[in-house]
């Protein structure tokens, strides 16, 4: 059976997911479609693979991981062609996203024994005969489920910390990058072709919801804040814990001290980087009144000259989801209808598979533009009487995704208060490249963390263990310890707790 097909938009056809380019319609690639058995048996699969993948240690993970990096970064080109064919977004885009996804591999494989090794632990008083060790085991096998504006560095960011913490994967790609999904899936089987380690399953949104029934024992996810409320509803039945990273509304505040042409160029690029379908896009500015026009001016200057259209030499792509065109669309309209200003683009910006650069101003805080996730490159600028008021609008929203400040004295401060995940002083977006820091959310921005430290134990169980050294000098957990020695516990914890010390 044949379904009708519209320039990317995904569609089924005799089993298989179709998908296609969004400018030119052009056919990508077509897979077959997994069922809930498919699913179940794929997960199977990765589960009786935990065991060999396990038994590799650390070390031995680590070099197959680094093999990948290196092959990764060999085909750099060949997988940035495939992001841009699938999704739209240009080719220098989709090079730096790998860039950062392999990053992501390298460090995960570098650090994982570090942070999840054996360690011992400091000891307490009242079981001073006992050490403490602490170690951080595999869950098993993780679903991942991933978003399509990020194809490479999102879903990685899960994949890769919970392959170096000794899981196996099972990713369901994004029904509008199926092929950069199976691309990622097919290289690491080349490194590591003995187990399926890392599978992919293919299909629509059902798909997503039978990996979370098939008895993993982690699910990731990258999506809006609707459907990442959906899997976690999902995962509830079985208690499957989740890692939920969400929408955004990130904003970025202007201070009186700030580089005005830096924070413009760094602006710019942070809300229209990928057409603006960015979860942390600069969608909102807070401008201090000094350098409010100045850095209005500068922003259209720059976004004045971008290209729009689909290939070498344009700087901002389609729209990759036709149905985000009407969200688009309506916050236009609607901060234009409460009073807003286009100082570039406008209405007449919207057209489909493209929008053009849109800079408003004067758009009231509770307009659809402000308040809701617009994923499109749009940008509000709104001038404020100083930081205290820029920070406090920032905060305002119910994302908390991340942010970032222009300025030089109160920067920092400003970034620290900010109800954020992530922050960036200014620079915009450069926390999701620092392989070392947690990357995740707030609020309906969802909460876990991939990334750094914090990454490797999302993906893994703390497991404690204590160990007898010798008799107990203080008989706490026996029924036979004596008045004497409970009086001497007593006097110990007096002794030690009973008045304040440093």
């Amino acid at each position: 059976m044949t379904a009708t097909r519209a320039a990317g938009v995904p569609v089924v056809e005799d089993g298989a997911l179709v998908s296609t380019n969004p400018a030119t319609g052009e056919e990508v690639g077509r897979f077959p479609v997994a069922d809930a058995d498919d699913v179940a048996r794929a997960v199977a699969r990765a589960r009786d693979a935990a065991q060999w993948w396990v038994g590799l240690g650390h070390a031995g993970r680590k070099a197959r991981l680094l093999r990948w990096r290196a092959l990764l970064a060999q085909r750099v080109e060949e997988v940035a062609a495939l992001v841009s064919r699938e999704g739209g977004k240009p080719v220098a885009e989709a090079i730096v996203e790998t860039a950062a996804a392999i990053d992501h591999i390298d460090w995960a494989a570098r650090n994982a024994k570090r942070v999840l090794g054996p360690r011992r632990v400091r000891g307490r008083l009242t079981l001073a005969e006992f050490s403490a060790h602490l170690e951080y085991q595999p869950m098993g096998v993780v679903g991942v489920i991933g978003p399509w504006n990020y194809p490479v560095v999102t879903p990685l960011g899960s994949v890769a910390y919970a392959l170096a913490a000794g899981n196996t994967v099972v990713l369901k790609p994004s029904e509008y990058t199926p092929a950069v999904g199976q691309w990622l899936a097919d290289t690491f089987a080349e490194i590591v072709p003995e187990q399926p380690v890392f599978q992919v399953v293919q299909g629509m949104g059902e798909v997503g919801a039978a990996l979370c029934h098939a008895g993993v024992d982690k699910v990731a996810f990258t999506g809006s804040t609707a459907t990442g409320k959906k899997v976690m509803a999902t995962c509830a039945e079985t208690l499957t814990p989740v890692l939920i990273e969400a929408g955004g509304k990130d904003a970025l505040i202007v201070d009186d001290d700030a580089d005005i042409a830096a924070a413009a160029e760094a602006c710019v690029w942070g809300a229209l980087t990928n057409a603006g379908q960015t979860c942390l896009a600069i969608e909102r500015v807070y401008a201090v009144a000094p350098v409010y026009d100045a850095f209005v001016d500068e922003v259209v200057r720059r976004a004045s000259a971008l290209k729009v259209g689909y290939g070498e030499g344009y700087d901002i792509g389609p729209i990759t989801m036709p149905k985000q065109i009407d969200v688009i669309r309506r916050h236009i309209d609607d901060a234009l209808t409460r009073g807003g200003r286009a100082v570039l683009g406008g209405r007449e910006a919207v057209e489909p598979p493209y929008v053009r650069p849109t800079i408003l101003v004067d758009v009231p805080e509770e307009s659809a533009a402000v308040r809701e996730e617009t994923f499109g490159p749009t940008l509000t600028i709104t001038k404020v009487a100083d930081l205290d008021e820029a920070v406090r609008l920032t905060n305002a929203t119910s994302y908390g995704l991340g942010a970032a400040v222009f300025g030089k004295r109160r920067a920092v401060a400003a970034a620290r208060r900010l109800r954020t995940g992530m922050a960036s002083v200014n620079s915009v977006i450069t926390f999701i490249g620092m392989s070392s820091l947690p990357f995740g959310g707030v609020g309906d921005s969802g909460f876990g963390r991939t990334h750094g430290d914090d990454g490797l134990r999302e993906f893994s169980r703390a497991k404690a263990i204590t160990t007898r050294r010798g008799p107990s000098a203080l008989k706490s957990t026996t029924f036979e310890r004596t008045p004497a020695q409970v009086a001497r516990i007593t006097k110990a914890i007096k002794m030690f707790y009973g008045r304040p010390r440093r």
